[in-house]
């Protein structure tokens, strides 16, 4: 019965929920295709900077197609990788490359992790 009563919770939460909730427990999330050069450019990135990412690869999760529906709704566009850092969708590896370069990268992803040990002392 406790099968039932979960899969009745998963329905009441919608992708679009799922998506803003995964968002908001990571620093770097990248919405990526295992196929994808330009995801695997993406994650490249990040690797290459000893940054902890999460990755969602959406050709290979149950709700995949779903997610990237949601995605589209909230970025305008249905295209991977979509990256979001501390919260905020900074485009493509070429605007998140174009961000390192400028020197505002990292302390976005600063940011997000004094905010995130900020909260936990709260707690």
């Amino acid at each position: 019965m406790g099968n039932s009563t979960s899969s009745l919770e998963k329905s009441a939460t919608t992708p679009l929920n799922q998506i803003q909730e995964i968002i908001s427990d990571n620093c770097v999330l990248i919405f990526s295709k295992t196929s994808c050069s330009y995801c695997t450019m993406a994650k490249k990135i990040f690797y290459d900077l000893n940054i902890n990412y999460k990755v969602m690869e959406l050709d290979v999760l149950e709700y995949g197609s779903q997610f990237q529906d949601a995605l589209y709704k909230m970025t305008g566009e249905r295209t991977v990788p979509r990256i979001f850092v501390n919260e905020t969708f900074i485009g493509l590896p070429t605007d998140t490359h174009r961000l390192h370069k400028e020197g505002k990268l990292l302390p976005l992803v600063h940011q997000c992790y004094l905010k995130k040990s900020k909260r936990k002392k709260v707690q």
